[in-house]
């Protein structure tokens, strides 16, 4: 049975009292994209008017499209892409290029519902293969003739342009998307998160100039806030500066963690005080890890925190006894630091 263990020690710090200057290096902002430029210029301003070395962005909007791009800065870049494992919602209108019943038209939307096949556009960065994508929910939120204002969460990866247009296929006279407006990005929703531009600006100059910080630390997240849909699993304090370093987590190192969690899931590793650590792949599943006493229970993915802000309890090769190398792991809470 996996028992928790309290933090000890004056390292570490919950993400909410990190300096302004730290919050940059691990922050996220969900960015209001405007209509008419690009993900990447608009990624490209954000770091600029932060002043931070690195940013970048999860999941690109078409220049036209509109809403949530969150971007990440400092070391934060380095798991921004975590958020491709969650749902994505968008607001869209559909032009339909004749008439079509009401029913007809609910009876698509239904038959569209669920596991669906798409073929990306050719314009798209990825490789035009068929592909399985899931639609959790489309709905007809209004219509007015032609125009049909859509609402869809879908699974990351799923085009809506290429969804309205297969819905019009299907439907005979065939529809075009005219507008794209994408709400929400996993736990990040525009209507308690999103960040304009103008207000970003502005923000970081109360802060240059004048000290006050408060504006920008409503704006820029910590990145732990982005995490919120991989299950977690909190380490004991022994095993995070290991993993800092690549180890993978063995199973007397984990303190908690979702009791859903199954093999093959990825997860996200917090330290007790909130921190994110790595991002992992999960070796067992939460039953398995439960009756073991040993074995690698995670193997870091993207790894977040630096070495050294934990204390050292882990041992290279070279510093174990013969009969642990045999075994092939430390006695302690994770296996000898290696990159993943």
């Amino acid at each position: 049975m996996v028992v928790s263990e309290e933090s000890e020690g004056e390292y570490g710090r919950p993400p909410e009292e990190r300096s302004t200057e730290e919050l940059l290096e691990y922050g996220l902002v969900p960015v209001d994209k405007p209509a008419g430029q690009t993900s990447h210029q608009v990624t490209a301003w954000v770091k600029r008017v932060l002043g931070v070395e690195r940013a970048g962005h999860s999941g690109t909007l078409d220049p036209l499209a509109t809403g949530m791009l969150p971007v990440a800065t400092g070391r934060a870049t380095k798991v921004i892409q975590a958020l491709l494992l969650g749902p994505k919602e968008y607001y869209s209108v559909m032009r339909l290029h004749d008439p079509v019943p009401d029913e007809q038209l609910r009876s698509v939307v239904s038959e569209f519902t669920g596991p669906i096949y798409q073929r990306p556009p050719v314009r798209s960065r990825v490789k035009r293969e068929r592909r399985a994508r899931n639609v959790y929910e489309l709905e007809v939120v209004e219509r007015k003739g032609n125009l049909v204002l859509l609402r869809s969460l879908v699974q990351s990866g799923t085009y809506v342009r290429k969804l309205i247009y297969d819905m019009g296929e299907v439907l005979g006279p065939g529809a075009t998307m005219v507008e794209l407006r994408r709400t929400r990005v996993c736990d990040l929703r525009e209507s308690e998160h999103m960040v304009r531009l103008h207000d970003l600006a502005y923000a970081a100059k109360l802060w240059r100039e004048g000290g006050d910080d408060s504006e920008l630390r409503r704006m820029v997240l910590p990145i732990e806030a982005g995490m919120t849909h991989l299950k977690p699993v909190i380490a004991k304090d022994t095993a995070v500066d290991a993993i800092a370093h690549g180890s993978y987590l063995a199973v007397p190192g984990v303190a908690r963690m979702h009791p859903g969690i199954k093999k093959g899931e990825v997860v996200s590793i917090f330290t007790h005080r909130g921190e994110l650590v790595a991002i992992a792949s999960a070796e067992m599943g939460y039953e398995e890890i439960e009756e073991s006493g040993r074995g690698v229970a995670f193997r870091p993915l993207r790894v977040l925190m630096p070495s050294g802000v934990y204390p050292r309890s882990w041992r290279t090769k070279e510093e174990l006894g013969p009969r642990e190398n045999k075994d092939g792991q430390d006695s302690g809470s994770a296996t000898s630091p290696q990159q993943p």
